[in-house]
């Protein structure tokens, strides 16, 4: 006698039959429904009550509002998915927008975007201001020069409180803005680590009655900062110099003693002209040369 077998039995076939049917016509359903939902989305998204039609530039000073503008605009033409526009104003790539503004523009330090009356992007921006100007490396003689203004044909660049380069500077006469020399680049922090506490040193520096002009750090990490020639002659200033890795507070302390100790009180009012260095590389001891 034949064995039946169960479970290709007509019946149970049928069933898994049935159920594939509903399997299948629930994902052409939710297929349908989802097609409908996108299109209805993408439809909605494209009314132009919900998408941006103008692009509106607050705060500018130095840099060009119109620039921006056009800038800004070319982010936001085209699709998201070939339908929904990137002038949406719930979902416009802002993220995007402001990062590639910042990398145009240096001179942008903070950038925020709101929507103004329903259908204009206004793009409020602040400025960095020039505090100090970086002068990059010259090859030619190792260090720079510290004369008392840019050389001409120097390219040096306006760097902000917070030692960010971000601008290329016109040439100027006289000792305008305070100078670093070291490897850096456009659009990065020069020595970010350490800049607070340079410009801690050269203002203590100011305050002692010295005038800083410039610093220059090299690839050994010791730091050169060069004072004005009141004089002009000779053409390169007396220098003070310490290691990057010093304890700035202290060494700035063992200086001040040294200059209202004798006999360094004496030759620096007597003789400044031709002092060569300081040099605050070694502990609290301070060595200096005078011609």
């Amino acid at each position: 006698m034949q064995k039946r077998n169960v479970l290709n039995s007509p019946r149970l076939l049928e069933l898994k039959r049935h159920r594939r049917r509903i399997i299948l016509n629930k994902i052409l359903l939710s297929l349908l429904a989802f097609l409908v939902i996108f299109a209805l989305a993408a439809y909605i998204s494209r009314i132009p009550s919900l998408n941006i039609s103008e692009v509106k530039i607050t705060g500018h000073k130095s840099v060009d509002a119109e620039i921006i503008k056009t800038a800004a605009q070319k982010e936001i033409i085209g699709n998201y998915l070939w339908f929904f526009p990137k002038t949406n104003i719930l979902f416009y790539p802002e993220n995007n927008l402001k990062k590639e503004l910042q990398n145009q523009f240096k001179k942008l330090k903070d950038i925020s975007f709101s929507i103004k009356d329903g259908k204009t992007l206004e793009i409020s921006i602040t400025e960095r201001i020039a505090s100090y100007i970086w002068c990059g490396v010259n090859l030619v003689v190792g260090l720079p020069s510290n004369s008392d203004s840019t050389t001409e044909g120097e390219k040096c660049y306006f760097v902000d409180e917070a030692g960010y380069i971000f601008e290329e500077a016109p040439y100027f006469s006289g000792e305008v803005y305070f100078k670093f020399y070291g490897l850096a680049d456009i659009g990065t922090y020069f020595l970010k680590e350490n800049f607070k506490q340079l410009i801690y040193f050269k203002n203590t520096l100011v305050a002692m009655g010295l005038k800083p002009v410039s610093l220059y750090i090299e690839d050994n990490g010791d730091i050169k900062v060069f004072l004005s020639a009141f004089n002009k002659t000779p053409t390169t200033g007396p220098e003070i110099v310490l290691k990057i890795s010093s304890d700035f507070k202290t060494v700035a302390e063992n200086l001040e003693t040294a200059l209202g100790t004798e006999p360094l009180l004496s030759s620096l009012k007597n003789k400044y002209s031709s002092l060569e260095y300081i040099d605050l590389r070694f502990g609290n001891k301070v060595y200096y040369k005078f011609r």
